[in-house]
């Protein structure tokens, strides 16, 4: 009789081993992970950039120490270049509230004809690049200007520019930022009810007592509003007082942390971040401003009928569509003109004619320049990638914010518009700081890559990418959804077959608004571009350092070009997309 051999115990250690491989895998709670991947999301591109911002300016290497950024943020040059924003941006926010209200008050109450392309060409004056803008007028005034020549008002050689200094950067950022105090107002105007205006026709009040004792009062926090948006807007400016004040060292907040960036490279960063947090303080005290003010005007109101144009204009009507149409002249046509002939001349001075018309300096920055035809190249791809991701991603977003954060929406909400909000200037030094070293784990570093303008792109434009997609959201029942689940369909499977193509159409506006956006786009790129990775907006700004405004002048005509067909695109698709998505369809 044999024995069979003993069996052998399994030891204590290799028995918990076991207990442990057999614990099912960590999970969510189901309907948690979407909400958590988003939350997650939001706060790796809206709050870790300038969480580590934070820790440059106050905790250099890791330890306490905020004396230094407070002497960065008391010197001479910060003081002086903190008056100057003051200045510029507050000047011209009132520039572009005149501007703005006027142009929203009259395609809003009175019965103009061709409503629709006159805000058209507002809008795309905004959708214009600042760098673009400041170009052009520098063109219009020169002493060289072929406009002004064809018109026997050129100035004499040797005549300094008027736009340079704090004039130019005044005009011209008060008429790039009147769009964004019409569009504002546009919004405003579109939630005052039409009673209103009835009431007060029935009392005999004509329609300048209308718009004078019930409109703007009623818009007073539309109004404050629209004002610091623009003030922002100019806090954080970088192409205008750039192009128009650093050639006579006329410095703002973001012109000085760039010449601080230039001069010291990388040993200037944690004066940059202090510098940067100035400008987020400042332009943060407008945003908080504007939010008490429209606060303050009260919640919804549910009206039946919006406010339909009551003041007719009768014989008046041709003069006020003229002079709308020469004020869109002088800001626009003209400057774009000077800039078209500056780029047609064969040479600085020589005077336009059919003669020494030429296409040469087109075909050099579109064909020939390897610099050039690299920076359309690296605008279209880092524009388009930006758009593409963020379209599909705002889907997600979209449905999550709407559907799944509850309480936690708003929270959620102001990560994400974080890095929109503030200036772009800010954004770009708390991405070279994050990025800086290499990622843990992954012993990479993103700096000098094309990736860490990606990355700005994405962290920047995302609130505009979601804007589209959550109002069409908003707009859906929920009762898809309950369908879907009933059926024994996964969150996945939900998102792809029903809620992917019903907000298809709003994340393809988005896309194309996040292309508008980013193409021309300077001030993130100025501080974040290396060698192979310059954009337009760089290139156009280093062409103009070099003297070579003919080229510079070939390139903003193209790049505005690209901009309009882009514009027009989306017009001819606006019927498809849901209200109130294209600000120019009022």
């Amino acid at each position: 009789m044999t024995l069979a051999a003993p069996t052998e115990l399994p030891q204590p250690g290799l028995r918990q081993a076991r207990l442990r491989l057999a614990l099912p895998p960590f999970r969510l709670p189901a309907g948690l992970g979407l909400p958590v991947a988003v939350a997650l999301a939001a706060a790796l591109l809206g709050a870790l950039p300038f969480l580590r911002l934070a820790i440059a300016a106050f905790a250099p290497g890791w330890q306490f120490a905020p004396g230094a950024a407070f002497a960065e943020m008391g010197s001479r040059a910060a003081v002086r270049a903190t008056w100057h924003s003051f200045e510029t941006a507050g000047f011209s926010a009132l520039g572009a509230l005149l501007i703005g209200g006027t142009f929203a008050l009259l395609l809003a109450v009175t019965d103009l004809r061709g409503k629709r392309p006159l805000a058209f060409c507002l809008v795309f004056s905004m959708m214009v690049a600042p760098q673009v803008a400041a170009l052009a007028f520098l063109s219009l005034f020169a002493p060289n200007s072929p406009a002004l020549a064809l018109l026997g008002l050129s100035p004499a050689p040797g005549t300094q520019n008027p736009m340079l200094g704090r004039f130019g950067i005044i005009l011209v950022m008060a008429l790039h930022h009147a769009p964004l105090v019409a569009i504002t107002l546009w919004t405003g105007l579109r939630s005052v009810p039409h009673s209103l205006v009835e009431a007060a026709q029935m009392e005999g009040a004509s329609p300048q007592t209308i718009v004078g004792r019930i409109l703007l009062p009623v818009l007073r926090p539309q109004i404050v509003a629209a004002a610091l948006l623009a003030f922002v807007a100019g806090i954080g400016n970088f192409g205008i007082p750039a192009l128009l004040g650093l050639p006579v060292n006329y410095l703002t907040l973001p012109t000085l942390i760039y010449r601080r960036l230039s001069s010291f490279g990388p040993e200037g960063l944690p004066d940059a971040a202090a510098l940067s947090l100035l400008v987020a303080l400042v332009a943060g005290l407008g945003i908080v401003a504007g939010m008490l003010a429209m606060r303050r005007g009260g919640g919804r109101v549910e009206i039946e009928r919006p406010l339909q144009p009551f003041w007719r204009l009768g014989r008046a009507r041709p003069l006020v569509a003229c002079g709308l149409w020469l004020l869109l002249a002088l800001k626009l046509g003209l400057p774009l003109l000077a800039l078209l002939g500056e780029a047609l001349t064969p040479a600085l001075g020589v005077a336009l004619s059919w003669q020494s018309l030429t296409f040469d300096k087109f075909a050099e920055v579109l064909l020939r320049q390897d610099v050039t035809v690299r920076a359309f190249r690296n605008s279209f791809l880092f524009a388009g990638s930006a758009a593409l991701i963020l379209a599909l991603t705002s889907i997600a977003f979209a449905y999550a914010l709407e559907r799944r954060m509850g309480r936690f929406r708003r929270a959620v909400e102001l990560v994400i518009e974080l890095p929109y909000a503030l200036p772009g200037v800010v954004l770009a030094i708390a991405c070279i700081l994050l990025f800086l070293k290499p990622l843990p784990l992954l012993g990479v570093s993103l700096y000098a890559t094309p990736f860490i303008i990606l990355f700005a792109y994405l962290a920047r434009f995302l609130p505009l990418a979601l804007k589209a997609p959550v109002a069409a959201m908003a707009q859906i029942e929920a009762h898809h959804e309950e369908a879907a689940k009933l059926d024994g369909a996964t969150l996945w499977q939900m998102l792809r077959f029903i809620v992917a193509p019903i907000l298809a159409p709003a994340a393809t506006v988005s896309a194309l608004m996040v292309f508008l956006v980013a193409f021309n786009e300077l001030t993130v790129s100025a501080l974040l571009w290396s060698s192979g990775t310059e954009t337009l907006g760089v290139v156009l700004f280093s062409l103009k350092e070099a003297g070579l405004a003919g080229e510079a002048a070939a390139v903003a005509i193209s790049a505005s070009f690209v901009i309009l067909l882009t514009m027009l695109g989306l017009d001819l698709a606006g019927r498809r997309l849901p209200a109130q998505i294209l600000p120019w369809r009022i």
